[in-house]
């Protein structure tokens, strides 16, 4: 009895052992999709993703940050966060300021990415701080370029009428997957597959346009 009690007693610590690791794993999987549902989010728009980070971090528990990405949950760094989302959401709809916006946001929206990837990684202690970096201006870096690719060819095929739909699409689109990320990220998965392909269809027509502009040219 003594024997099929410590084995009981054995085979409960391994299963117990093994629940953790699973829990652990799903853990950090959660957390590397929601850093690349971030990223992705900033190379549409930089301060959006970073004010949903700051305010989710700061009125619940979703979603904690080490230092010093705490920082972001400051009251001042909040209210700035908020003054710059608002000026590039307007700017971002003028025909040609946004071109110009584009360029400017090269350095920053990157930067952004890299932040947010390893602001919501750094509680994985596999993933090293420059890895997620990296990653994060890689991921944000790709959607940059494409937005900043097709906005220009889409401002002359439709005259600069477009411009303000697709801007405030690309808000709203930029906003909807930051909290997705952060509250359900196995459907943040689905949403960056779908915008994977969109960006590819994306680019696939601004080729083809440019391509036709080319030729008449």
């Amino acid at each position: 009895p003594i024997v099929t009690k410590n084995r009981s007693v054995i085979q409960y610590g391994i299963l117990e052992y093994n629940i953790k690791k699973e829990d652990e794993m799903i853990e950090a999987l959660s957390n590397i999709i929601t850093s690349f549902g971030l990223s992705a989010s900033a190379g549409l728009n930089a301060y959006l993703p970073l004010l949903v980070v700051a305010l989710v971090a700061r009125f619940t528990d979703l979603i904690k940050l080490n230092s010093p990405f705490d920082a972001l949950t400051n009251v001042w760094v909040i209210g700035v966060l908020v003054v710059l989302a608002v000026v590039e959401g307007l700017v971002d709809k003028i025909p040609a300021v946004d071109t110009a916006n584009d360029v400017l946001q090269t350095f920053v929206r990157p930067a952004a990415g890299a932040v947010l990837f390893a602001a919501s990684s750094n509680v994985i202690s596999e993933i090293h701080p420059v890895l997620a970096l990296i990653c994060g201006i890689l991921v944000t870096g790709t959607v940059h370029a494409v937005k900043a690719t097709a906005r220009p060819v889409l401002s002359v095929s439709t005259a600069g009428v477009a411009n303000p739909i697709v801007s405030t699409v690309e808000d709203v689109t930029s906003a909807v997957v930051s909290i997705v990320s952060i509250v359900v990220p196995v459907l943040a998965l689905v949403l960056i597959a779908i915008g994977a392909w969109l960006l590819w269809r994306v680019w696939r027509y601004t080729t083809t346009i440019s391509r036709h502009v080319s030729g008449e040219v």
